[in-house]
């Protein structure tokens, strides 16, 4: 009977190593875990920000056109101001009599809403000659 109580496993250590080897691939697969978080709120921030920064150029981009659509019929100095979900917009325009034409600038902003705000600028130089509008320069900031 002595050879049967000698082989018996509870009389081994194989139960520390075991359960050494389990703690640490528990630690490992927790470890791993919290980068894949740690990664995908990183990307998530980056994709607000991208759409904040599209939705602000877009904004802004409509507010210059709005501000050109009418640039010919109505007052300088009247300044276009718009509101919604995506966020704010606002443009204003100078048109300017010079010895070529007229001249004009249009300066438009737009600020998005959300949980990354942005603001972008569009700024857009010309001239009308007649009935035919000419873009000279558009500057583009955020």
């Amino acid at each position: 009977m002595q050879s049967t109580r000698s082989s018996f496993r509870a009389r081994t250590r194989e139960r520390g190593y075991v359960l050494i080897t389990a703690i640490a691939l528990a630690i490992l697969y927790f470890a791993l875990m919290e980068l894949m978080l740690i990664d995908s709120s990183r990307a998530l921030r980056e994709a607000q920000r991208f759409r904040s920064k599209v939705i602000a150029t877009t904004l802004a981009e409509s507010a210059a056109e709005l501000s050109a659509a009418s640039m010919v019929t109505r007052n300088a100095g009247n300044d276009i101001n718009a509101n919604d979900e995506q966020g704010s917009m606002k443009a204003s325009c100078n048109v300017t009599g010079t010895a070529n034409g007229t001249a004009f600038t249009i300066d438009a902003e737009a600020t998005t809403n959300g949980v990354a705000p942005l603001t972008s600028k569009v700024s857009v130089q010309g001239r009308i000659s007649g009935s035919h509008v000419i873009v000279d320069y558009t500057y583009h900031s955020q």
